[in-house]
């Protein structure tokens, strides 16, 4: 599976200019690559006092975009992450469509970032299931979900092979997104394709660095700060090799988690 990560530069207050580089990259990632990943809150940038306004709604024209490139190039897109409102409620949502243009899951952010007060703009999700993306298990998560390895347990033991976790991860906390990644592949044995974005946000710059971690917890491919398109070639067959050394999941004592 060839997959591309999108590292966008994401600008504050800039939705509109936001949405049309983000497509254009998107679709030009989709003629080469089986998969293309988009970061977190892409659309609108970590403006949430905006959300009201910029959230998409049901029929939103982008998901609609994404689905229409993912069926003219048949490549599956998993999108990043968009605000978006349903059941009267505004989501942070990651959404998952298939190469024939289908939307195969929808996943809203379950753990909200307390420090920055997102539990104030985002309704908590409760989509802890994972799902089938191009014949392949997955699990979506989001940014701050990365400190809850219980989450990527749970994904894990239900099967998923690959976890995605689009995210606006910040530089002054660079080394935990490396650390973190690395542990959640490793102690999971399954490949993490995480997408941080660049730029900057109140002046704090993020972190970038997306990057594909392996099963056995080895960076595959790796982007530097700057805005990026990285490819990254993974082989299903390796979890089965790292698993057949060592399987953790095997010996989990499943009521700790339940």
């Amino acid at each position: 599976m060839k997959i591309a990560l999108l590292q966008l530069a994401v600008l504050e207050k800039n939705k509109e200019g936001n949405v049309a580089h983000g497509l254009q990259l998107a679709a030009a990632a989709a003629k080469e690559h089986d998969l293309v990943v988009l970061p977190e809150v892409w659309t609108t940038g970590y403006s949430l006092g905006h959300l009201e306004q910029d959230a998409e709604g049901e029929n939103s024209p982008v998901i609609a975009e994404l689905q229409r490139i993912a069926q003219a190039e048949g490549c599956a897109i998993l999108a990043g992450s968009v605000p978006m409102r349903h059941d009267g409620k505004i989501y942070n949502t990651s959404v998952a469509i298939d190469k024939d243009g289908t939307i195969v899951n929808m996943y809203d952010k379950v753990h909200l970032f307390g420090l920055f007060n997102e539990e104030k703009f985002f309704a908590p999700g409760n989509n802890f299931n994972a799902f089938t993306l191009d014949g392949v298990c997955c699990g979506s998560t989001i940014c701050y979900d990365l400190r809850f390895p219980e989450l990527y347990r749970h994904l894990a033991l239900q099967g998923a092979q690959v976890i995605f976790c689009p995210a606006e991860w910040p530089e002054a906390r660079g080394d935990i997104w490396r650390l973190l990644a690395q542990a959640r592949a490793a102690e999971n044995h399954i490949f993490l394709v995480a997408v941080n974005c660049a730029g900057t946000f109140k002046g704090a710059p993020f972190y970038g660095h997306s990057m594909v971690v392996a099963p056995s917890g080895k960076i595959l491919a790796e982007a530097g700060m700057a805005e990026e398109v990285i490819s990254c070639d993974i082989n299903l067959a390796d979890i089965a090799k790292v698993r057949s050394r060592i399987n953790a999941l095997a010996d989990v004592r499943k009521e700790l988690i339940q």
